[in-house]
């Protein structure tokens, strides 16, 4: 683990390797798991703003599950994330060729919405953890993703690469270079400490 500011990284960030095959994995991650994804209470409000843009995109399952019960909701663990559709896909998934694509994404890339997605799904596969005084930032690993994890491999792209931009929004251009910083640190210290062995 590496300390940097209040952000305590998991050193998986920088072993593991992992780089998107949205081809072979259709996005499941949009549609798996028991609930939405973790949202921020400024990202419901952008998101709000844009929903005529978003609905424009959407299923009329969607739009009347939103209408009903809104953009976000709390969820078993008492997290607010993104609503679910009879409690299977994200409300905000489109399907485009059988691939999962996310509306809200759609909706930023025409100037609609001033976020491209819930910042959680733009760090995927990290998780962010907040406590009172710091936050994890750990790997999330999950089966869905072993195209993901080969890709990774043999791309050589460790998390903290393929999820920079994101890190970057969350926290920012100088919280990056200091996380590259430590990643050097890191692997060279486990280089060395295979090249003892």
């Amino acid at each position: 683990m590496i300390q940097i500011d209040d952000k305590i990284v998991s050193s998986d960030i920088f072993e593991k390797m992992f780089l998107c095959n949205i081809i072979a994995c259709k996005g499941s991650c949009c549609v798996a798991g028991d609930s939405g994804a973790p949202i921020e209470p400024d990202e419901i409000l952008a998101i709000k703003e844009a929903l005529p843009s978003i609905y424009c995109l959407l299923s009329e399952q969607s739009i009347q599950t939103i209408e009903k019960n809104g953009v976000a909701a709390i969820d078993s663990d008492g997290d607010l994330v993104t609503v679910l559709n009879n409690d299977k896909e994200c409300a905000f998934v489109i399907f485009e060729n059988g691939i999962a694509a996310c509306a809200i994404e759609k909706s930023f890339e025409k100037g609609k919405c001033k976020i491209p997605k819930p910042v959680s799904c733009h760090l995927y596969p990290i998780r962010l953890k907040k406590y009172s005084t710091f936050t994890t930032v750990n790997y999330d690993q999950w089966d869905i993703c072993k195209h993901a994890i080969e890709n990774g491999k043999n791309s050589g792209v460790p998390i903290y690469k393929f999820a920079k931009n994101a890190l970057i929004r969350k926290f920012g251009k100088k919280w990056y270079d200091e996380l590259c910083v430590a990643a050097n640190y890191v692997l060279n210290e486990i280089m060395l400490n295979d090249n003892i062995l």
